[in-house]
This record gives C-alpha cells, sequence and structure tokens, in this order.
C-alpha cells in the first residue's frame, strides 16, 4: 500500500511499519553512509596525487555545490517521469560514474568532472525522493518519517566519516570509492522492489511545458505560503555559521585540539538527533504550524550567547540546543511546503527549497570564514546568529498572518483534495 491513512494514531512504529517507507528510508542510509566515506576517500586520493591541499579543498567542494544546479534544472524530471524510475536511473547513473572514478591512473581532471556530474545527480534524486515520500506517507505520519530520517542522517553523517576515516588508515581510497558505487546499486534494488509503481504525476498539459519553465523559483515567490517557508528555511545559511568555523572556535577558546573541533562540529548533529525526535513524538501537530516562526527565530538566540565567550562546554551546549530547534522548524518547513505544492510540480518545488538550502549553507560558511578575520569566531557566530533572528523576523510575521488565513493566493488544483486550503489548515504534514 502507499501510505496509511491519516486517521490512525501517527507513532514512530506506525511509519516504520509501512514497507514503502522502510524501502525509501534503507535506500537513503545506504546512499548517505557510502558518501560520506566516498568525501572521505577522494579528499585522501587527491591529496596522495597531487600533496594540494587547495585541490584537495576543491575537490572535497566537488562532492556538494554541484547539487545546487542539479537540483534547479533537473527536479522537473521527479514531476515529468515516475519517481520510483527517477530514483532508480539516478542512483544507477551515480554508482556507474563512482566506480569509474576508482579506476586506477584516471586523470585528475577527469575525476573532477565525474564528480560534478555525480554530485549534480544528487539534486533531481532528492527532489523525487522527497515527493515520493509525500505520497508513501500521508498526515501526521510525514513529519514523522521526517523524523526517522533526521535521526539517521544525522547519525550516518558521523557514522559515515569515522568509517571513512578507518578506510583511509587501512584500505585504499579505491576501496572505499567502490564502497560507495555499491550502496548506490543497493538503493536502486531497495527502491525498484520495495515501491509500488506509480505514475507520473504531472498531468499531459503539464508535462508539455515542464522543459519550458514550469514550477520554479518565480512561481515559489509568487505564493505568500511557499515564499514565507522559503525565507524561513534559507535562515540556515546564518545558523550554520558556527559549524564553518570549528577549527577557529577552538583556537580562539585556547583548546585548538582534534577533540575540542571534534566536541564542537558534533554538538550540532547530536542537538538535531534530539530535536528530530522530541518534536516528531511528542509535539502535537496542532502545535508545529502555529510555532514555526517562532522555532526559526529561536534557533539564532543561543548563537547571540557567543558574544560572552563561553567556554567550549558551554558553547557546545548552546550549538546543540540551536541545532535541536533548527531541525524541529526545519522540518516543519519541508512538511507544510510539499503539501501546499500542487502534486504536478511537487518534485520541482522541492529541487528549488532544498538546491536553495544548500547554496546558502555553503554562502554561509563562506561569509562567516571572511567575517571571522576581524570579528573574531566567538562575535561572528553571535552576529550570525542575530542576523537570522532579524531577517527571519519578516518571514515569521508573514507566516503567521498566512496561517490567520490572510493573504491567501486562489485555489489551486492538486489533486489531493486540499486545493487552496491555509497551509497550516490541515492534518497533513512533511522535511527536507
Amino acid at each position: 500500500m502507499s501510505g496509511v491513512p491519516s486517521t490512525e494514531k501517527a507513532t514512530f512504529a506506525a511509519v516504520l511499519a509501512v514497507g514503502e517507507f522502510r524501502a525509501l528510508w534503507l535506500a537513503e542510509l545506504f546512499s548517505q553512509l557510502g558518501d560520506q566515506v566516498a568525501r572521505v576517500a577522494i579528499a585522501v586520493l587527491v591529496y596522495q596525487r597531487t600533496n594540494s591541499t587547495a585541490l584537495t579543498g576543491l575537490t572535497y567542494a566537488l562532492t556538494y555545490l554541484p547539487s545546487m544546479i542539479g537540483g534547479i534544472t533537473l527536479s522537473w524530471i521527479g514531476d515529468r517521469y515516475p519517481r520510483r524510475n527517477v530514483i532508480v536511473v539516478v542512483d544507477l547513473l551515480r554508482g556507474a560514474l563512482v566506480a569509474l572514478m576508482a579506476l586506477p591512473g584516471l586523470p585528475l581532471a577527469v575525476l573532477c568532472v565525474l564528480l560534478a556530474a555525480m554530485t549534480a545527480l544528487s539534486g533531481p534524486f532528492k527532489a523525487a525522493q522527497l515527493a515520493l515520500l509525500a505520497d508513501v506517507l500521508k498526515g501526521e505520519r510525514y513529519v514523522l518519517g521526517l523524523s526517522i530520517r533526521q535521526i539517521s542522517s544525522q547519525s550516518a553523517q558521523i557514522a559515515g566519516f569515522l568509517g571513512g576515516g578507518l578506510l583511509a588508515q587501512g584500505l585504499t581510497p579505491a576501496t572505499g570509492l567502490v564502497i560507495d558505487a555499491l550502496t548506490f546499486m543497493m538503493s536502486a534494488l531497495l527502491v525498484r522492489f520495495g515501491l509500488r509503481r506509480r505514475r507520473a504525476a504531472a498531468g499531459d498539459r503539464v508535462r508539455g511545458r515542464m522543459t519550458a519553465g514550469g514550477f520554479g523559483l518565480a512561481a515559489v515567490w509568487r505564493d505568500p505560503r511557499l515564499r514565507s517557508l522559503t525565507a524561513l528555511s534559507w535562515l540556515a545559511g546564518f545558523y550554520i555559521v558556527p559549524e564553518g568555523l570549528a577549527a577557529p572556535y577552538a583556537d580562539a577558546l585556547n583548546v585548538s585540539s582534534a577533540v575540542a573541533v571534534g566536541v564542537i562540529m558534533a554538538a550540532d548533529p547530536i542537538g538535531c538527533v534530539i530535536g528530530a525526535f522530541i518534536f516528531g513524538r511528542y509535539v502535537p501537530e496542532t502545535m508545529r504550524s502555529r510555532t514555526l516562526g517562532a522555532l526559526a527565530l529561536l534557533t539564532g538566540v543561543p548563537l547571540v550567547l557567543c558574544v560572552f565567550s563561553p567556554g567550549l562546554a558551554v558553547s557546545a551546549v548552546l550549538f546543540g540546543l540551536s541545532g535541536a530547534l533548527s531541525i524541529c522548524y526545519q522540518m516543519q518547513v519541508g512538511a507544510l511546503f510539499v503539501r501546499t505544492l500542487p502534486e504536478g510540480s511537487r518534485a520541482r518545488g522541492m529541487g528549488v527549497l532544498s538546491s536553495g538550502l544548500i547554496t546558502v549553507q555553503g554562502l554561509g560558511v563562506l561569509a562567516g570564514g571572511v567575517a571571522a578575520t576581524w570579528a573574531g569566531p566567538a562575535m561572528t557566530v553571535a552576529l550570525a546568529g542575530l542576523a537570522g533572528v532579524v531577517l527571519g523576523a519578516f518571514p515569521a510575521w508573514r507566516w503567521a498572518a498566512v496561517q490567520r488565513g490572510k493573504d491567501s493566493p486562489p485555489n489551486r488544483g492538486r489533486g489531493d483534495g486540499s486545493a487552496g486550503a491555509p497551509a497550516g489548515a490541515q492534518g497533513t504534514v512533511d522535511s527536507s
């Protein structure tokens, strides 16, 4: 079956009982573990061959940045074709590209091209996956499904880096790439045989317009609900600054050891795991939409307190609290965003949101690094938190206005019986 009726009690057990969700979840988990191992393997491989930190950093950046291009330009594929098929084909292509990167003696330029192509394909993959998840899980179970995804994602990030480090010591980098290729193949098999066949979401008239523009950033911006949700989500560009400044922040505390840097970097994902569990398990659906704007603003408050240059332990607690608040509101943003999108353009809309999120996070890390050279790490983190609170005040207020039924856009055909309803008015939900 494709989902669970939204009238049933929403629990983690009920979500995990949905076979299609388990297939999607495990497929993503395998891919994430493989990706994290491959990132370390690629960095080690490039450094071994070039002995250049600049080229190593550039190659590592290629494991993230091209996904923005892929998300914006290719996410329409998830609406034009059956989403299960899109995920399977993209995973097979990514597995083949990674396998080619493991070939011995491959020129560095070719390696970078293959890496950029593989990363760009993560854009349409993520868009199709998030859109398909909304077909699999209905009602409150969508947010609980996102909670499970976030918990496993953060855990996979830590475990993947640890595994990559062990591989770098005991095995060759090519082995890490082969492992990543195998995880893509396994992901494709899980999705192909774990999910039932569905038709493409876009109707015939919509399909004809897909490549000509369709539902892109301009359409998101015209809808006050989507515009407010997007602006709140992209505050992550400010809230990611502590992660990018982990090493100089630890150095400023006179505890510039690998352990201290690890504590700072681990604080946010640990907070995310705790926040995702509490928000998904204990916060009632009726409160989630109403508290969205407040949570987005509160995320910056712990960072503002870094103006007092607290010690390592207090800083870790503040970063963990910020991460917990951030994951709560980001999950709800994703849930409301996917519910508000027209069914035939869901993948493309999610591509805009997720690609923009990656972009602002990259820009935030870059800007934070520049600002820290003159303001210092602690002050920069505090200013980033303050900027998030100040710049987030208006979209939070606009979201509250939409919640009260003001400035609602005209009804749009959606095919799920909820056209034109305010984004927080129903009991269905879903984050990236």
